[in-house]
């Protein structure tokens, strides 16, 4: 088993299939009485965020906790990064700790590759900047196979905000590794050609949703992240939702089997219909209960579990 994981690229096919087999195993016992597990009694994972966050960082302390390990909860407001201190002496504070895993959010790309060397214990990255969140591709890609049976030979479109998206980025590797066909959809000024083809060489690019759409086991609907843009990469709100919002009359064009994705949280009624977003077919709500049993298969393994 690998001692980090900063993106999805450290998964080989072999690594990502245990991951998702323990997970599966993870979310049996969830459904126990007593759903706390011994496995990692005695270790300290701390979560260090220096974005907010809602889900990820929730999601990762109840994993820790239902493994019964310690859990210390980092946010970058109120503490002494707020008077400047930097990402290198907090991670030599951590150590001085003996923190056995460090979860890390932060607006820098690359900010857990540079957090592996200055700690022992394992980095797991839960989002750096526009770069990558390989937990999210890989709770996604649980819920794929729990839905669907299967993730090779499957056809995913990404669609939306794919330039901002780490999101996008790790499950695009990820998915292509274990044998998926992915399709990265939106405007032009949000695709580049060399990001995608940066991304892997097996994903296809395409600017009009209706053509995917029909051929589609998966539709995965990205926020549009505003915060992220400092010029202006589309008409206007209205515009994108008409060309690249996923409404009902576009989900009848899917499918029967197809499902309906999103990572959160959503711009109701502009990328997704709010009909859609609570449809039968959508798996948002699954995809959160999930990340709970891939994070713990992830701290499971990566701290040692057998």
């Amino acid at each position: 088993m690998i001692k980090h994981l900063r993106s999805a690229a450290d998964l080989d096919a072999e690594t990502a299939t245990l991951i998702l087999d323990t997970a599966a195993e993870m979310a049996a016992l969830s459904g126990r009485e007593v759903k706390k597990l011994p496995a990692l009694r005695g270790r300290t994972v701390v979560n260090l965020f220096y974005e907010d966050s809602t889900r990820t960082r929730i999601s990762f302390e109840a994993a820790a906790k239902r493994l019964s390990a310690d859990v210390i909860n980092f946010s970058a407001k109120g503490s002494s990064v707020s008077k400047g201190e930097s990402l290198k002496d907090t991670a030599l504070t951590l150590q001085a700790m003996g923190a056995d895993a460090v979860v890390i959010r932060h607006s820098a790309s690359g900010a857990p590759h540079r957090l592996a060397n200055w700690v022992d214990g394992s980095v797991v990255n839960a989002g750096d900047g526009t770069h990558e969140h390989p937990t999210q591709a890989l709770l996604d890609a649980y819920t794929m196979r729990s839905r669907l049976g299967r993730l090779d030979g499957l056809k995913v479109a990404i669609v939306g905000d794919v330039l901002h998206s780490r999101v996008a980025r790790s499950n695009v590797l990820l998915l292509t590794t274990l044998g998926a066909q992915v399709t990265v959809v939106g405007p032009p000024t949000l695709i580049p050609l060399d990001v995608a083809a940066a991304l892997s060489e097996k994903t296809q690019v395409s600017f009009d949703l209706d053509a995917v759409l029909p051929d589609s086991d998966v539709v995965m609907m990205l926020r549009v992240q505003t915060e992220r843009m400092q010029d202006s990469y589309f008409p206007s709100a209205r515009e994108y939702s008409r060309r690249y919002g996923l409404d009902v009359p576009r989900l009848h064009k899917m499918p029967e089997h197809a499902i309906v994705m999103h990572p959160g949280p959503m711009n109701r009624g502009m990328e997704i219909a709010p009909e859609v977003a609570d449809s039968p077919r959508s798996t948002i709500v699954e995809q959160v209960a999930n990340g709970v049993s891939v994070r713990m298969a992830v701290l499971y393994l990566l701290l040692g579990g057998k």
